[in-house]
């Protein structure tokens, strides 16, 4: 039981007794080894190492019925793999939405090799978060409900800081700290801004950048950010960060409540940060093999229900099949009002354009009813060295574009990470280079229990037939529209008064 915004106590899921989570710090190069048991005795979980590629190791990724079966209560899983990246991550449970019921914490990878390694003096890490009353199960029946046909997401009751409200981080006058920022929230987008204090962007979900000013940041759900902040040379106040914290450089002083400046509507995205360069320069992908284009709809299907679509198909796994090392363009269209931070598993992309870009008309460009598209033929030129993250923004109307190289063999969830949203199953998967997968992947023995305990199966064809693979009788399908299903009940009605065509 915990109470983190002191207005109500309620159950959350802790790892070894405790909650908060602990923080997980490893250096670049370590091999991790992590026994998990799942000792919640009415639920299954797994645990997703966020923004871990997982290159050679993608049955260890964590996320249930893509790469490994959901751990049921009483049963074990190791995860086992080596860190061969740098930067800010976090973990979480990837089974069945129980995120937002507290199982997040930081994952946090030392460099000691980082261009600005010398340029500060310690290090602070900051978590942003939604807080609900509810257990994340105990919101489901009204969310995905026949009552809720506009599927209005629910609002959460607090906002959390390092999980929890109103505290003050001693600071010393004229050092400058690395602050590691990651919105671990289930559905809000944050800010992170101090007053009187400049942040100096140097790393966005684990790619060093060029070293960028930002008076304020704005981060989606999953994204993350190093920070370089260099204290002043006084101690005569403390200083507030969105809205109830505090730097504190003298604990004797007054603890002030701060409001976060905005002058217009075009100040609510302070900067651009597709523009930002990367450190290494790594250059823009080039022969694309294969365009995937995506269009996001929200729409009721034939259970009553509001679901996520895509190119108006409901999740179905897997999807795409990529071949070893082609680059893969994906054009991701968005005709839902709401906007939808996707997130990619495995990987790093390229962003190369987007639609509307970030100002006034981000959020809300058009009130009408057309959406914008991409034209092949007629856009910005791509940048040299585009930008790369795990996670972006879709705009509600626009679109973005993206690559990536299959260099990973596995399979690789792309999904909204508004847990609402995956909860609508707002996903597809990638299946990459699947030869490789069969040549070097060997599931673990103890995966393979937990398959068997969960009464998963994990042999034969996509229907679990393995006598004959041709036969994909039982295969899932995905779910159809409540209009077309409505369509089948009316045509049903009609051939029981009147003989209908054989093609009806």
């Amino acid at each position: 039981m915990a109470n983190p915004d002191g207005l109500k106590e309620r159950k959350v899921i802790g790892i070894n007794n405790q909650w908060p989570l602990p923080v997980l710090e490893v250096n670049k190069g370590d091999g991790v080894v992590v026994n998990m048991h799942n000792g919640l005795g009415d639920k299954s979980t797994s645990i997703h190492w966020h923004g871990m590629y997982q290159n050679t190791t993608n049955e260890m990724d964590g996320a249930s019925m893509i790469t490994q079966c959901p751990v049921p209560p009483g049963s074990s899983m190791t995860y086992n793999f080596t860190v061969n990246q740098n930067g800010t991550y976090w973990y979480h449970c990837h089974t069945d939405y129980c995120y937002p019921d507290g199982y997040r914490a930081p994952f946090i990878v030392h460099d000691n090799s980082s261009y600005f390694y010398d340029d500060y003096d310690d290090e602070m890490t900051i978590t942003i978060s939604d807080w609900y009353h509810k257990l994340a199960e105990d919101i489901k029946p009204t969310f995905m409900s026949l009552y809720n046909p506009t599927g209005t997401e629910p609002i959460p009751q607090s906002f959390l800081f390092n999980n929890s409200m109103s505290q003050s981080y001693p600071v010393e006058p004229g050092k400058t700290y690395l602050i590691r920022l990651i919105n671990i929230a289930a559905f809000f987008a944050q800010y992170f801004w101090i007053e009187d204090h400049t942040t100096r962007i140097v790393e966005i979900d684990g790619v060093y950048l060029d070293e960028t000013e930002a008076d304020k940041l704005y981060f989606v759900v999953a994204k993350r950010y190093f920070v370089l902040v260099t204290m002043k040379n006084s101690t005569e106040k403390n200083y507030g960060m969105v809205m109830t914290n505090w730097l504190e450089y003298n604990s004797s002083a007054a603890h002030n409540d701060v409001t976060m400046p905005v002058s217009d509507s075009s100040d609510l995205i302070p900067f651009d940060d597709i523009k930002l360069v990367p450190h290494d320069r790594l250059e823009l992908f080039t022969d694309v093999k294969k365009k995937i284009e995506l269009t996001v709809v929200m729409e009721d299907l034939d259970n009553g229900k509001g679901y996520a679509l895509l190119n108006k198909i409901s999740y179905t796994a897997p999807s795409v099949v990529l071949e070893k090392d082609e680059v893969v363009k994906v054009i991701l269209s968005n005709q839902d009002k709401g906007s939808h931070p996707f997130h990619l598993h495995g990987h790093n992309f390229q962003m190369l354009d987007r639609y509307p870009g970030y100002g006034a008309n981000f959020f809300d460009y058009d009130a009408g009813t057309t959406f914008a598209t991409f034209d092949e033929n007629n856009h910005t030129a791509f940048p040299t060295y585009p930008a790369r993250r795990d996670t972006f923004i879709l705009p509600p109307d626009g679109f973005y574009v993206i690559r990536f190289k299959a260099d990973n063999p596995g399979v690789c969830i792309f999904h909204c990470h508004i847990e609402w949203h995956l909860m609508q199953v707002l996903a597809m998967t990638f299946v990459e280079d699947p030869f490789a997968i069969q040549d070097t992947t060997t599931i673990p023995y103890n995966h393979i229990d937990v398959c068997k305990a969960a009464g998963v199966a994990y042999e034969g064809n996509a229907a679990a037939n393995t006598e004959d693979y041709t036969d994909l009788k039982g295969q899932n399908t995905p779910l159809v529209s409540f209009h077309r299903a409505l369509l089948r009940v009316v045509l049903l009605l009609l051939s029981s008064l009147v003989s209908l065509p054989s093609w009806v």
